[in-house]
């Protein structure tokens, strides 16, 4: 005995799954289905197969559903077919979908991802035309796309979200979609290609051609996200072939014009910059991403001829909304430990090696987040002139940030701790920890001891190279 469910352009899942649930349930096996599209060709036994039994009560995975109406929409030989038979399987095995090594599992995977990128190409590609009549109290649009697979009411949700305040149609070789005043209709409707010409488009050409960078060409990627079958629906596409033709000339021209000497706004960072000057230099750094999202820049602070430099790793919270380093819950207790080893913070240049503060949002926190290295090395040009501006006869190196930005290396800080190495501008550098990694420890009070027997040696050794001569 054969049957041959024909399934309708619109409403294929719930036919698809009406049918299926019926003869899953009397467990008719794959071979004796004939699934089929009403409109495809009738095959061996044409629409006459046998009435299809009565369904019972049956479950499916939760995550089969969702799976389902994607792979019918497809037009893969054989899709329906194969969902039944994962069907059938699946009773027995409910995790037999988390199974992505199961060969015909892993077949329907591939239909749904080439389903979801054909909607991702739908939303991308879709160009509306106004077609709004003279009077009317509502812009009406009318599009035409032709997609690979029966998409067509799996999308429809999207545009009536997104372009709920007009009317609108869709136009496809077999469907219509169709929204008007807050109604969304979807008939299987023949077409051929509209043309949707209008007046406004010799403007988007001037525009497209206009912002088509050729430097940053590059064709694999861009046939990768726009195939060229989609290129005859697109005004600007006419204008694809002679951009790309004349990209390489484009460039050397816009390679001769290029500046050969860096502009005005950049001489304060390529000459000496005087210390004073840095916060406002430091306002306008884009060097990185992080100016981006913090509240302002926070610069060092402290005598101008300090011998001791102290660098942390990056402003905390606090600082970003004062403007001043060392000012919140780590800073303050750095006041307390350098009191302890006798060291006056105010007799000391105080910095950070980043100077944007970094974080995630989590509520109404602002979650601190370590500088990636290439954080610390774009912001190397600010420490590197605070450093050569005061010319500190020590510098010390609160944690691994810092210990990156001034010896090349921010590992093993805790093997490193009370060591002097020498830094990457020649001077010599006292590694040790921070003083968020003692707020941070269970037990903080092995590297409170640490922290302060190595501030006691900075002290220690700025007392010693300032009693030495001057010609030493």
């Amino acid at each position: 005995m054969i049957y041959a469910p024909r399934l309708p352009r619109i409403g294929t899942f719930d036919a698809w799954r009406d049918a299926a649930r019926a003869l899953a349930s009397n467990d008719v096996p794959p071979d004796q289905i004939d699934w089929a599209m009403q409109d495809s060709d009738a095959g061996l036994f044409g629409a006459s197969g046998a009435p299809l039994p009565s369904a019972r009560d049956m479950t499916v995975p939760k995550a089969f559903i969702p799976l389902a109406r994607q792979v019918c929409a497809s037009r893969t030989a054989g899709a329906h077919d194969l969902l039944y038979r994962v069907l059938l399987r699946s009773r027995g095995a409910p995790r037999l979908l988390s199974n992505r090594a199961d060969p015909q599992v892993q077949r329907l995977e591939e239909i749904g991802k080439n389903i979801r990128r054909d909607m991702h190409k739908m939303k991308a590609f879709v160009r509306f035309r106004e077609v709004t009549e003279q009077g009317a109290n509502r812009r009406s649009f009318l599009s035409w796309f032709e997609p690979d697979h029966r998409i067509e009411e799996l999308i429809g949700g999207f545009f009536t979200r997104r372009f709920a305040d007009m009317d609108w149609a869709i136009v496809t070789p077999e469907v219509t979609m169709r929204f008007a005043a807050g109604d969304l209709s979807v008939k299987a409707v023949q077409s051929a290609r509209l043309d949707l010409s209008d007046e406004t488009e010799a403007l988007w050409k001037t525009y497209y051609a206009n912002i088509f960078n050729p430097a940053r060409l590059k064709i694999k990627a861009m046939q990768s996200e726009m195939p060229k079958k989609y290129w005859k629906n697109l005004p600007e596409a006419e204008l694809i072939p002679e951009l790309i033709a004349n990209a390489e000339a484009q460039v050397r021209v816009m390679q001769e014009q290029a500046q050969s000497q860096p502009p005005p706004r950049a001489a304060k960072v390529l000459d000496r910059l005087p210390l004073r000057e840095m916060p406002c230099a430091l306002a306008s750094c884009a060097r990185c991403p992080l100016g981006a999202k913090a509240t302002q820049a926070v610069a060092g602070e402290g005598p101008r001829d300090a011998p001791l430099m102290i660098v942390g790793e990056q402003p905390g919270d606090y600082e970003d909304l004062a403007g001043r380093p060392f000012v919140g819950p780590a800073g303050q207790l750095f006041d307390t430990l350098a009191l302890e080893a006798g060291l006056d913070r105010r007799a000391a240049y105080v910095t950070n090696a980043v100077k944007h503060f970094k974080f995630t949002p989590r509520g109404k926190r602002r979650i601190h987040q370590s500088p990636h290295r290439s954080e610390v090395e774009a912001c190397r040009i600010w420490l590197a002139e605070e450093i050569e501006q005061i010319r500190p006869a020590l510098i010390v190196a609160m944690g691994a940030t810092a210990a990156q930005a001034l010896t090349g290396s921010g590992t093993d800080v805790l093997k490193r701790a009370g060591r002097v190495e020498e830094g990457t501008d020649g001077l010599p550098v006292l590694v040790t920890v921070h003083p968020s990694a003692i707020l941070r420890a269970s037990n903080g009070s092995a590297l409170r001891a640490r922290l302060i027997g190595d501030l006691k040696q900075a002290v220690e050794m700025c007392d010693r190279i300032a009693a030495l001569p001057p010609d030493r």
